[in-house]
């Protein structure tokens, strides 16, 4: 029986219409969520209320992280198909930010859960970090830890000596810079220790709102909410933890589906890393109230200004926090 490869030129016709079905797919979704973002981004930064909360500043801060950390995978992607080869100087910033923000997402969805455990459990005299003028630096120690992994990462990586880092030309990917067992080792340890603590965190938290429901007579459609906002982190978390299905999904799809390893690795991207990162933020944005009450104005104009029921709860929102 003959196939692509008995014919050389069928095959590279088949590579490169596939390349390009590839690409076309991946680039309007990109593009789409690009929109999406740019939307909450500009809301928040029109309106100094949202500034003003920290739940919003957190979620504006996640925002801005998935779409770097979608921005960089999208061009690695768009390198390995087109199969353009560089220096490694110039492919390790790629990879570095890659890394550092799918390390970062987790980190934020934790501390957004925390937030909310503050804001239920000290609604008057919450703690000076935790203030929206003072959890930038919040912020800030998560991208710091954050960037510490892969800088660890790219120091404990093997240097051949026969590799010019300034002139030898390499496909950028993980596995052809950061390719010696101590480093897979260690990525897979760090990517475990995250994200098992941040499911510790976020169990804890919804736990805790949990039962502070059942205690509570007063005020439970808020501590209600809370609880829902705790349990959407969890579930964006698991999303977040799909990328680690890659090596079943790749080992069933070959089992049962006589797929070529690019179209596996395709697959595997587009289905449990692009979509997940475009889905994440977006099901928490819309799920917001006031949020969803700006971002029908902008989209459908319906009216000049903000429902004065929504302008309400934005103010009650403001003011607790």
């Amino acid at each position: 029986m003959q196939n692509l490869t008995d014919f050389p030129g069928n095959a590279t016709s088949h590579k490169t219409s596939s390349v390009i079905i590839k690409v076309c797919v991946v680039i309007p979704f990109f593009c789409v969520f690009l929109c999406c973002i740019g939307v909450m981004l500009h809301i928040f930064a029109s309106h100094r209320q949202f500034l003003d909360t920290s739940r919003y500043i957190l979620f504006a801060c996640m925002l801005i992280n998935d779409t770097v950390q979608l921005l960089s995978s999208v061009l690695l992607f768009l390198f390995v198909m087109s199969q353009v080869k560089f220096a490694i100087v110039y492919c390790v910033p790629l990879l570095f930010f890659s890394s550092a923000t799918f390390q970062n997402t987790p980190l934020i969805l934790a501390t957004m859960s925390l937030e909310r455990y503050v804001a239920i459990f000290y609604p008057l005299q919450r703690p000076a970090a935790w203030r929206s003028d003072r959890i930038w630096i919040i912020v800030l120690s998560l991208w710091l830890i954050s960037c510490i992994i892969p800088l660890i990462d790219h120091a404990i990586m093997e240097h051949d000596p026969a590799v010019n880092i300034f002139s030898t030309p390499v496909i950028c990917k993980t596995n052809s810079i950061n390719s010696s067992p101590i480093q897979t080792l260690f990525r897979a340890a760090m990517s475990f220790l995250f994200f098992a603590v941040v499911a510790v965190i976020i169990l804890f938290t919804y736990v805790r709102i949990l039962l502070e429901t059942r205690k509570l007579r007063q005020d439970k459609e808020s501590v209600s909410k809370a609880m829902h906002t705790v349990l959407l982190h969890g579930f964006q978390l698991l999303l977040c933890m799909l990328a680690f299905t890659s090596p079943i999904t790749e080992t069933l799809i070959v089992l049962h589906v006589n797929w070529l390893p690019g179209d596996v690795s395709f697959f595997n991207y587009f289905c449990f890393i692009l979509i997940p990162r475009f889905l994440s933020p977006l099901i928490y944005g819309f799920r917001d109230q006031i949020l969803r009450a700006y971002i029908a104005k902008m989209f459908l104009c319906c009216s000049n200004k903000v429902k004065p029921g929504i302008r309400g709860k934005l103010q009650e929102t403001v003011s607790a926090r």
